[in-house]
């Protein structure tokens, strides 16, 4: 296991009697992009907040890298909560002006970043009169003053057209990739977060309900194509003599391809003539919306 960004034990808030956020356990490693999935009202908010230490916890223990005091460790730390607070009567360069006198940063290191975020050129344009997707720009080139190791983004893409959505996250990626910045991400959007995230954890209820790779939902959402039989070994071999045998896959009393979905019937009937007994064949179709909704109980 590689560094560790954050490491959560048990962490709980509650309102009263109110449950926002019910025991969750996580880690997040160096260099990842962990996207917190869960439909409006999860505890996706609130989560983040105890994260950045802008709730507390009722219960519960937050590490943040390796164990670092929260003063230091929390310097290392950028955010974008909700819609970014601007200054809509400047430019985006007096906007990181204003905002370095808080969080550091010095004309060179604010020039950078707004040609890394693509608003070098916005010249006296005032932020007032940028587009949704040039002010979520802005708001996380705020949050890259002070050279964070860790970015958490709070429904970024929200409400943003698809041009905003993809400008939003191309600049998550270069972040990620070029600059080798950690980044929780929140949305509702799973289509969006599986463009870019490589682990995900869902959320619902304030209860984490499962963690998941990227490859481990592709694969459980792809594509297949499944014969129930009466001998797995014999079928295998016999899909064996024109499928490779990475995409054949045995479970249980069933065969499992990942490809060569359109020759099912073909496949069924080599297998009839061998005396194989097919109980059962049939094209296993689960996108990432309904694996989502199946986990919220949608």
């Amino acid at each position: 296991m590689g560094e560790q960004v954050i490491v959560l034990t048990d962490l709980t808030k509650q309102y009263g009697n109110f449950t926002a956020v019910d025991h969750i356990r996580l880690h997040i490693q160096k260099g990842e992009i962990f996207g917190l999935l869960g439909p409006n009202g999860a505890g996706k908010t609130t989560f983040m907040r105890l994260v950045l230490g802008t709730a507390f916890p009722t219960k519960g223990e937050i590490k943040l890298f390796g164990g670092e005091p929260f003063d230091k460790a929390r310097r290392k730390i950028g955010s974008l909560i909700e819609a970014p607070g601007l200054y809509k009567n400047c430019t985006a360069y007096e906007n990181l002006k204003q905002f370095s006198l808080i969080y550091g940063g010095t004309d060179a290191e604010i020039k950078e970043i707004l040609s890394l975020v693509g608003l070098a050129d916005t010249g006296n344009k005032k932020a007032g009169k940028f587009s949704l997707g040039m002010r979520q720009r802005l708001g996380i080139a705020i949050a890259l003053l002070g050279n964070p190791e860790f970015l958490v983004l709070d429904e970024p893409v929200n409400g943003l057209d698809p041009a905003g959505m993809k400008e939003v996250r191309d600049l998550i990626l270069k972040l990620n990739h070029e600059k080798n910045i950690t980044i929780l991400i929140s949305s509702h959007l799973l289509d969006e977060l599986s463009k870019i995230v490589t682990r995900y954890g869902i959320i619902n209820d304030g209860m984490l309900i499962e963690e998941v790779t990227a490859a481990e939902l592709n694969e459980r959402c792809q594509h297949k194509l499944i014969f129930t039989v009466d001998d797995v070994q014999k079928t295998a071999a016999i899909f064996a003599e024109t499928i490779p045998a990475e995409q054949i896959r045995i479970a249980g009393n069933q065969v499992i391809l990942s490809s060569h979905l359109e020759e099912a019937a073909e496949l069924n009937k080599r297998l009839v003539q061998q005396d194989v007994a097919v109980n059962s064949f049939w094209v296993h179709a689960e996108g990432l919306e309904q694996y989502f909704m199946k986990r919220i109980g949608g």
